[in-house]
């Protein structure tokens, strides 16, 4: 099938790169069983219908594969797919620009969709349900609105916080699918499928090693085996074997569950200046110097994940596994 990816964004190697080894279709894709499935039937029946597929919400955390997915719409349905992100539009007109331009059938593909102001949202109410813009012209008493039809399109958001999103837009998505982490032995799996595009060679047991420290992200596994790459053609004979797949990742300050120098950084904060907690994520955040919002979208999900970390009204608490792993004395 030919390309019919449309984006807006960097055209550096790194990313050129990241989406060579995206699947196309849902038959490649791995794991998400259910999502995919369902998402199967949804596709399989807007074609036998001659519709364009309902409006599709993927929600989870980052780097499980929401713009992987997005693609694979695209190409599975035959249609063009359009890319931007909810910080890209500013205005509602910017938002009116992609719609008007958009062809029959078309994906049109918005990330971080939770940040799209509400005077956008406004605007593309109608557009979801009714495939049409309203446009207000001019100002005050000659103000007037006037209506422009849009060709069907299906609107597929990502967000990894669904709970930012307002009811009335999360309301007219007519498929919500959120995406789990991934176990272990599917990331190995990936992993192997991305050695295999890139023409290395890697043991069993050194992709499984990757799998297991990669935080049940498909993202991270794909970084952790590039940069694995690189120890195995600098210190080796460019073959990934699993002794040297763990030094470099004991290089790469990965421990064997996958926490890196920042989790490390975070938690030890909690122990050895607030007693374990409770403490507020904003304290943590000017405690370890990041901000609040990158350590709740990026390090406390897996952290929360893994039982190292406990919600409470009073703040974050970190849990007896946490000394357990660092080898400390619980405290009684």
């Amino acid at each position: 099938m030919e390309e019919r990816l449309v984006s807006s964004g960097a055209s550096s190697e790194d990313v050129s790169l990241e989406y060579s080894l995206r699947p196309q279709l849902l038959r490649d894709y791995i794991g998400q069983d259910k999502v995919k499935e369902n998402l199967k039937v949804f596709i399989e029946a807007a074609k036998m219908r001659g519709e364009t597929l309902d409006h599709v919400l993927l929600y989870g955390p980052p780097g499980l594969g929401k713009t992987t997915l997005a693609a694979i719409i695209a190409n599975e349905m035959g249609v063009q797919l359009r890319t931007t992100s909810g910080p890209a539009i500013e205005r509602p007109g910017d938002l009116a620009a992609i719609l008007t331009s958009l062809e029959p059938g078309d994906v049109l593909f918005i990330d971080e969709i939770h940040r799209l102001h509400r005077s956008i949202e406004e605007v593309l109410y109608p557009a979801m349900e009714d495939y049409c813009l309203d446009i207000v012209i001019g100002k005050g008493e000659a103000a007037r609105s006037i209506r422009i039809d849009l060709p069907p399109f299906t609107l597929v958001g990502a967000t990894t916080r669904a709970g930012a999103l307002s009811a009335p837009l999360r309301d007219r998505f007519g498929v919500l699918s959120r995406l789990e982490y991934y176990g272990p032995e599917q990331l190995a799996q990936i992993v192997k499928r991305t050695a295999d595009i890139l023409g290395v060679e890697i043991e069993e047991a050194a992709a499984f090693e990757i799998a297991r420290r990669s935080r049940g992200t498909p993202r991270i596994a794909n970084r952790l085996l590039r940069r694995v790459r690189d120890f195995a053609q600098v210190k080796g004979d460019g073959m990934i074997a699993y002794a040297l797949g763990v030094e470099a990742l004991e290089s790469l300050q990965v421990d064997r569950l996958g926490l890196d120098h920042i989790d490390h950084k975070l938690l030890r904060a909690m122990i050895e200046k607030f007693r374990g907690g409770p403490v507020g994520i904003d304290t943590i955040a000017a405690t370890i110097g990041e901000e609040a919002q990158t350590i709740e979208d990026v390090y406390e999900p897996y952290l929360l994940q893994i039982g190292f970390l406990q919600r409470t009204p009073r703040g974050r608490i970190v849990t007896h596994r946490v000394y357990e792993h660092f080898g400390m004395e619980v405290p009684k």
